[in-house]
């Protein structure tokens, strides 16, 4: 295959593959397919309900054809798959959404086609896990018959500078012509540039360690945070004042949550294990970020006591229900476990989130989010993600939500310090 030949298809249109599948329409033909009817017809009418993705955007291409058709894949011969990889009750792998997307394209591989995998895994899981199914649904051979690579995904949800074309892309293949194809396909949209790798699975190891790294900073700076705490020192004055040396790394601590950091860990926990290894200081990290939330209600309802607010009949506000900042994404949450700590306390919690969608939280936790909020009405308020609209409000307007005697506790530092009862 040369790369004029290439006939595209983008399979899974999440944060990862419609963006993906937008940036390739702008130069070839694109098969963007999901097995979401209701997501495709979205798309057709233009809307996209993660939000990243105006309606312009969505109907500027004529090259590309949003479907949910599996027969419309057999006019394809270089696939590119974009699902999910999440994590089970146990943190262990799920992988049925990628291996059902493989048996999708297994049932229809032809010989000479190549399969892209974009999915966070662990390495090996490619070759060892993926390309076996191929081969069984397929009939063919692996490198002789249908080829293979690997090119993780960089996306960055609600990041509007560091779009898709201007985020450096890793690139692998199953053969030294393959990985030369694949990085020339990518080159076409990647104008940030794109770096080789040996093989698939240094390619699949470098995406698995990119948020490994992250979350074991973020857990350090929380694990700091707890101590300076306890020695009434605030956090982000000592952060302010080490960030002065220009090698300090300027993490801040908070909730991991999301399809990746508080995830991506698990798969390296998990392929290490299998090989005899048990990690130490990965699962030490994963340990206390996941603990914040807890952290969070038993700090937040000790100064109320302090305050002597009741806490059972308490009024509580949460501001902010998705991973990060000015996305859409609740997938995985660090604010769940607040949710879920405080109903221990007082059913009385309000939400609020202009980003997420309304009927979805309310199935999550059977709470209606609010979608105003009124003045003098709160005895505590968690700050719990950064959102610009958060920062637009002021520092007086959030204040004056709540009753003279109350508790904010603002865990991404958007009031200044004197207004704030509690911070990270």
């Amino acid at each position: 295959m040369i790369i004029k030949d290439i006939k595209l298809a983008i399979v899974g249109l999440g944060y990862v593959g419609l963006p993906l599948a937008l940036e390739f329409s702008k130069r070839r033909k694109v098969i963007a397919f999901d097995i979401n009817k209701k997501r495709v017809r979205e798309l057709r009418s233009g809307i996209d309900r993660n939000k990243e993705n105006t309606k312009e955007e969505l109907k500027k291409s004529n090259l590309i054809k949003f479907t949910d058709n599996k027969n419309n894949l057999k006019k394809a011969n270089f696939f590119i798959i974009t699902v999910p990889t999440p994590i089970d009750d146990l943190k262990k792998p799920d992988l049925y959404p990628l291996l059902k997307a493989t048996e999708i394209i297994g049932k229809i591989l032809k010989k000479g086609d190549v399969i892209v995998y974009e999915s966070t895994v662990y390495p090996g899981c490619i070759e060892e896990v993926c390309v076996p199914k191929l081969e069984k649904f397929a009939k063919l051979k692996f490198n002789k018959d249908f080829f293979c690579g690997y090119s993780p995904e960089r996306i960055n949800p609600g990041d509007k500078k560091h779009t898709i074309s201007k985020i450096k892309k890793i690139t692998s293949g199953s053969t030294p012509v393959i990985s030369d194809l694949i990085n020339d396909l990518y080159g076409e949209i990647i104008v940030a540039g794109t770096y080789k790798a040996s093989s698939i699975k240094v390619a699949e190891a470098a995406k698995v360690i990119e948020n490994t790294q992250r979350d074991l900073n973020i857990a350090l700076v929380n694990e700091l945070s707890i101590i300076f705490n306890k020695l009434n020192i605030d956090t982000k004055e000592v952060l302010d004042a080490a960030e002065t040396k220009w090698n300090f790394l300027p993490f801040k601590p908070g909730l991991v949550g999301g399809h990746c950091i508080g995830v991506d860990p698990y798969y390296l926990t998990y392929k290490a294990m299998k090989i005899g290894y048990k990690p130490q200081v990965i699962l030490s990290g994963r340990k206390i970020n996941d603990n914040m939330g807890n952290y969070v209600v038993l700090e937040m309802i000790k100064l109320m006591k302090k305050k002597k607010i009741k806490i059972k009949n308490s009024k509580i506000l949460i501001m902010g229900l998705t991973f990060k900042e000015d996305c859409s994404d609740i997938r995985n949450s660090g604010v769940k476990k607040i949710i879920d700590g405080l109903k221990k306390h007082t059913q009385n919690i309000e939400l609020y989130d202009p980003w997420t969608d309304k009927k979805e939280i309310k199935s999550i936790y059977n709470i209606y989010p609010k979608t105003t909020l009124d003045e003098n009405n709160y005895d505590g308020i968690i700050i719990s993600v950064a959102h610009k609209i958060f920062k637009n409000m002021g520092e007086k307007k959030i204040v004056k939500l709540c009753k003279k005697t109350h508790v904010i506790y603002d865990l991404k530092y958007l009031l200044s310090k004197n207004l704030s009862s509690l911070r990270l």
